[in-house]
């Protein structure tokens, strides 16, 4: 097939990657327009342009798809289908409309559940057991569109989003890959979407973060694996904020946000309690928690937040 890429982040890469090893024929490639990035605001580009380019493919970054100068090039492109993972920006319907086989979106969740900004984040923060990948027909409404394919994977007790996000962004990469040559070969049923069962996810922002000691330690765990690597789970440590990378459950017992063993850290919740395993004070390294009492000294009775 003739194929127009669009995506951005590093979640879209392992995609990209496949298409450019398949038989397939990839035209262009749309991401985001380069961004500043860091203290000394660096224009950086997106990781699906570094890749493109490293692959020898053409880029193109418009600020908007809604104008008309960007359906006349991609109609002149003529796909056979446009592949979104990712992308970030809304296609319009004259858009949609251009290929043969429609616009397929790889999704990192098993549509109808968790459509929307977070739906990795927001697996692991609700505990979830099961996660997966959709393909789907993309329509105007947000992750509304016919389901193609469906891949399950389980998530580990002690998973973070970002080790999720990795493996989703791989198995995505042969989903479409099936999804793309049974559609060729006139071998899938598209499949609406039970919108009785739709959830939606919000964008993950900072004020997240901070752990409540008095919840359940399962909740501060998932909140903990849920927000890595970005914002990262938190607490207070002498009025300085104390980010937590890693943790494990235990059935130790305390009174919540105090340290009730040091060998290993161990802090108490309103049940249960939390091993804290990688840890990082403001301003310093992250590092493993027998490193960190190394220089900064806790006792069993000593509080957090």
């Amino acid at each position: 097939m003739n194929i127009v890429f669009m995506g951005t982040p590093d979640f879209a890469v392992p995609t990209l990657k496949r298409l450019c090893d398949s038989k397939h024929n990839i035209l262009a490639v749309y991401t985001q327009p380069d961004k500043p990035v860091g203290r000394k605001q660096v224009l950086t580009p997106s990781d699906v342009k570094v890749c493109a380019l490293e692959n020898g493919l053409e880029v193109r970054q418009p600020a908007s798809l809604r104008d008309e100068n960007s359906f006349n090039e991609i109609s002149a492109l003529n796909p056979d289908i446009i592949i979104v993972v990712a992308y970030g920006k809304i296609l319009p319907k004259n858009i949609l409309d251009i290929p043969k086989y429609g616009c397929v979106n790889v999704h990192g969740s098993l549509l109808p559940k968790y459509r929307g900004a977070s739906p990795i984040q927001s697996a692991v923060l609700n505990g979830d057991k099961l996660s997966g990948v959709t393909t789907m027909f993309m329509g105007e409404g947000l992750d509304t569109g016919d389901i193609l394919l469906k891949a399950e994977t389980e998530i580990g007790e002690n998973e973070t989003s970002a080790e999720l996000f990795d493996r989703l962004a791989e198995i995505g990469a042969d989903l479409l890959i099936e999804t793309i040559e049974k559609l060729d070969s006139g071998l899938i049923t598209p499949i609406k979407q039970d919108e009785s069962k739709a959830t939606y996810t919000k964008k993950i922002t900072k004020d997240m973060s901070l752990i409540n000691w008095a919840q359940p330690n399962y909740i501060i765990h998932n909140q903990v694996r849920g927000l890595q690597t970005w914002p990262v789970a938190l607490t207070k440590l002498s009025g300085k904020d104390l980010k937590i990378h890693s943790t494990f459950k235990c059935d130790k017992s305390g009174e919540p946000g105090t340290v009730i063993c040091t060998a290993p850290l161990t802090v108490a919740c309103s049940e249960g309690s939390l091993i804290i395993d990688e840890l990082q004070l403001s301003g310093k390294k992250r590092m493993k928690s027998d490193a960190f009492l190394l220089g900064h000294p806790l006792s069993v009775g000593d509080k957090l937040g």
